[in-house]
C-alpha cells in the first residue's frame, strides 16, 4: 500500500512532467481514495476500461490517454459525465501521462516500439523539445514487404503501407500514436521509413514525393508498451498489485 500523493509525487519526478508543454495536463486528473493498493493500467480512460477496474476494485487507474484535452467542450455531460461518474462514485483516482511517456528513456512509448523493431537507436527527432520521435537502424536491410512484417509480428496487426523509399530499408524513425505530423521531420534524418500509429491521406502522397516509406501501425498498438512498463514500475516501487487491461481498438 502507498498514500496516492507519494505515487503521483514519485511518478511526476520519474517521467519529468515539468518538462513538456502538452495538450492535457499530465499525472493526477481525478483524486479518488487516499490509499492504493491496486492499480489497473490502460492506453485510454474510455468507459470500458473504468468499468473494468470498477470490477476489479481498482483504487487507481492509470493511463496514456486521459481527460482534459485543450479544445474540449469542458461541460461535464454525455460520455464525460459517465466516465467521471465511473471515477468519483467508485473512488477511484485517474492518473494519466501523455507526452512524457511517449518521451521517457527508459520506459517510453517510442523506446518500447525501436525496440520491438530490434532498432538500435542513434537519436531523437520532432518538432518541439524535448523531442519524443526516435531513429536509427535495423540490424540488417529488408525489403518494404519484410520490413511490413517484422512490425506486423512485433505489434499483433499489418501495417498499412505507403510507399515511396528505397527498395531496401535500413534507416528507420519511430513516434508512437498520432504521429504523421512528423512524417517530414523524420525524413529530413535521412531514413528509409517511418513508423507511427495513424496515417492521413495527405502522408501517401508525402511518402512518394519525399522518397520514404510511411507505415501505419496503429495509434493503440503503438501506445500499449509504455503504460504497461510504468505500471509494472510504480507496482514494483510500492509493492502494489497491478494489472494491464487491453480494450480492443484496431485504430
Amino acid at each position: 500500500m502507498v498514500m496516492l500523493r507519494e505515487l503521483v509525487s514519485y511518478a511526476n519526478e520519474y517521467l519529468q512532467v515539468e518538462r513538456f508543454r502538452d495538450y492535457a495536463p499530465n499525472g493526477l486528473q481525478v483524486e479518488g481514495r487516499a490509499e492504493v493498493k491496486k492499480i489497473i493500467s490502460g492506453v485510454s480512460a474510455c468507459e470500458a476500461l473504468l468499468r473494468k477496474a470498477r470490477e476489479r476494485s481498482a483504487d487507481l487507474v492509470l493511463v496514456h490517454h486521459g481527460y482534459f484535452w485543450k479544445g474540449e467542450d469542458p461541460r461535464l455531460v454525455g460520455i464525460k459525465r459517465k466516465r467521471l461518474g465511473l471515477l468519483i462514485d467508485n473512488d477511484i483516482s485517474l492518473l494519466a501521462y501523455h507526452l512524457p511517456l511517449d518521451a521517457h528513456p527508459e520506459i517510453g512509448n517510442n523506446r518500447c516500439l525501436a525496440e520491438r523493431l530490434e532498432l538500435s537507436i542513434e537519436g531523437e527527432f520532432g518538432l518541439s523539445e524535448p523531442k519524443i520521435g526516435l531513429f536509427g537502424e535495423l540490424p540488417s536491410e529488408l525489403s518494404a514487404g519484410q520490413f511490413a512484417q517484422v512490425i506486423g509480428n512485433a505489434l499483433g496487426r499489418d501495417p498499412l503501407h505507403c510507399p515511396g523509399g528505397p527498395r531496401k530499408i535500413k534507416r528507420v524513425a519511430v513516434c508512437s500514436g498520432g504521429a504523421q505530423d512528423y512524417f517530414q521531420a523524420a525524413a529530413d534524418e535521412d531514413v528509409d521509413a517511418f513508423v507511427t500509429g495513424e496515417v492521413s491521406e495527405r502522408n501517401w502522397h508525402e511518402a512518394a514525393e519525399l522518397g520514404v516509406h510511411f507505415f501505419s501501425s496503429g495509434h493503440s498498438a503503438t501506445e500499449m508498451d509504455g503504460i504497461q512498463r510504468l505500471g509494472d514500475h510504480l507496482a514494483a516501487k510500492f509493492e502494489l498489485n497491478h494489472e494491464f487491461i487491453e480494450i480492443e481498438n484496431p485504430v
